[in-house]
């Protein structure tokens, strides 16, 4: 029996497949589960349309964090924190933080599980900062850590 796999199945192959497996396995297992759809003329003709609409979603998804990035790259954030005399602040500046510096000074909303931190920042100056937009797409974003004025 001939099968397209809707899901990624051990032993059968990834999403998007055309396998043959065994008529039981697929009849009783794959099909009712909603793992695979059988490969007919029109489920293969419906997957490949829903295969090229997905790319070129991810094809736009990709430009537009390329354009995310160039913008991002050459703005540099600017965050104010209490701290000491020293420069070392009270509390840290977080991912959060910087997800809502990039929103205010671009405008863009990213999620703060983007921001990569290696630790939390906890002194004033300049750091740099990995925001991860897609697979493979990171943008390294300039932050200035400012102690804010009472």
């Amino acid at each position: 029996m001939k099968v397209i796999l809707i899901e990624d199945v051990q032993g059968a192959g990834k999403k998007g497949d055309t396998v043959t497996v065994r008529d039981g396995y697929g009849r009783n297992f794959l099909v009712p589960r909603g793992l695979a759809i059988p490969a007919t003329q029109g489920n293969v003709a419906r997957f490949e349309n829903i295969i090229r609409s997905v790319s070129k979603k991810k094809e736009r998804d990709i430009q537009t964090a390329e354009e995310l990035k160039a913008r991002l790259q050459e703005v540099t954030l600017a965050i104010r924190k209490k701290a000491g005399e020293d420069g070392r602040l009270f509390g840290s500046v977080t991912n959060k933080d910087i997800a809502e510096a990039v929103k205010a000074s671009t405008g863009v909303e990213i999620d703060k599980k983007l921001v990569r931190l290696e630790e939390p920042i906890k002194v004033t100056g300049e750091h740099t900062v990995v925001i991860h937009l897609q697979p493979e797409i990171n943008a390294e974003v300039k932050i200035e850590v400012e102690k804010e004025e009472a």
